[in-house]
């Protein structure tokens, strides 16, 4: 899975638990709504809950459910749980160090890179995830 849908299926998830006012929604129901294997929702449920972001309860009338208002849970919280490396990455190996551009291509596009992560943290910094539901729910009333 690649790093946006990570966060776009985590973001879908707890979209889901927000709507669902506090009841427990299983991994399948989660899983048909984000059209995907439940064990890919499990997975990162899993992560979800490490960062203290949902409650899991097994068993018969078990599932997930959020743990924190929807008001204080910014996109940033969701990307930073289930995301392990920055959108934005350069390859392992270093340019011909000989070559002007080679020697050089590397660190002027990282600090490129690194501008934009930034940027792009901010503004996920300043969204909720009730602030996304509430837009959904508005396109849908449209």
């Amino acid at each position: 899975m690649s790093i946006s849908s990570r966060s776009t299926v985590a973001v879908h998830i707890l979209g889901l638990l927000a709507v669902n006012g506090g009841s427990p929604v299983t991994s399948e129901t989660i899983a048909e709504s984000v059209r995907t294997n439940p064990v890919v929702v499990r997975r990162i449920l899993r992560t979800l809950h490490e960062a203290r972001l949902v409650a899991m309860q097994p068993g018969v009338g078990g599932g997930a459910r959020l743990v924190r208002d929807p008001n204080l849970i910014t996109i940033l919280d969701i990307y930073r749980a289930v995301e392990r490396e920055n959108l934005f990455s350069l390859p392992e190996h270093s340019g011909n160090p000989a070559c002007p551009i080679g020697a050089n291509v590397r660190a002027v596009l990282d600090d490129i890179f690194e501008a934009a992560q930034t940027a792009m943290e901010e503004v996920m910094a300043k969204t909720t995830l009730a602030q996304v539901t509430q837009s959904i729910k508005q396109r849908v009333a449209s």
